[in-house]
């Protein structure tokens, strides 16, 4: 089954922990939390301490995704704050394998997300050592853009080598995912989708999340 992990930056942040209540209710598998440094991408968001803040409220999985220059020196705080995934991006670490092994050491699960430029083949080095790969399909930085066509071959492209390493490896999109492009991403491979303004725009979370899942 397709798994649904809201993105909270698009969620009504005056009643921040009714919202992530009210997800939970609706049928999330994950809850996914945007973090921005203002440096990697042109906009800031949450910190660890807000992760932290959050964690008793669901006993939901965090799906972090860091979206942060020099990744490395925030893993710990990020873990210790009650992420279950953490996310990096390939083009934020000079050193990728490095700070996987890293978020392993914190017993996390890893990811590594790649930017809509970035060629797919950048994964082949540090297969063995990930949980989930996020592809972007809008370039980072703020909810509510469109979706880019462009992003499916690179998933069809992922899902092949996926298969080809025989791990058990979850294959996530974030960017512009709605009813009609969750279609055309799980088709590619897809099967964890973030989406944002989708589900919290919604009168129903859970009609929307059922309405993504296909």
């Amino acid at each position: 089954m397709i798994k649904i992990s809201p993105s909270i930056l698009s969620a009504d942040f005056s009643k921040l922990g009714e919202e992530i209540r009210n997800i939970e209710q609706a049928g999330a598998d994950y809850i996914h939390i945007d973090v921005m440094d203002g440096s990697f991408v042109p906009n800031i968001t949450l910190g660890n301490e807000v992760v932290k803040s959050l964690r008793p409220v669901t006993k939901v999985p965090f799906d972090v995704h860091l979206m942060i220059n020099n990744p490395d020196n925030h893993v710990k705080a990020f873990a210790e704050a009650g992420s279950d995934i953490i996310t990096i991006h390939a083009e934020a670490s000079i050193h990728l394998d490095r700070s996987l092994s890293l978020i392993k050491s914190y017993n996390k699960k890893a990811g590594v997300s790649l930017v809509p430029s970035t060629h797919e083949d950048t994964l082949d080095y540090v297969l063995e050592k990930l949980d989930l790969i996020l592809v972007m399909t809008v370039n980072p930085g703020f909810g509510g853009q469109k979706f880019l066509d462009s992003q499916l071959r690179k998933i069809e492209n992922i899902r092949k080598k996926i298969e080809k390493s025989g791990k058990k490896i979850e294959l996530e999109v974030d960017g512009g995912v709605n009813h009609e492009t969750a279609k055309l991403v799980t088709s590619a491979g897809a099967d964890v989708l973030v989406s944002g303004s989708y589900i919290f725009g919604s009168k129903s979370y859970s009609e929307a999340i059922l309405k993504l899942r296909g």
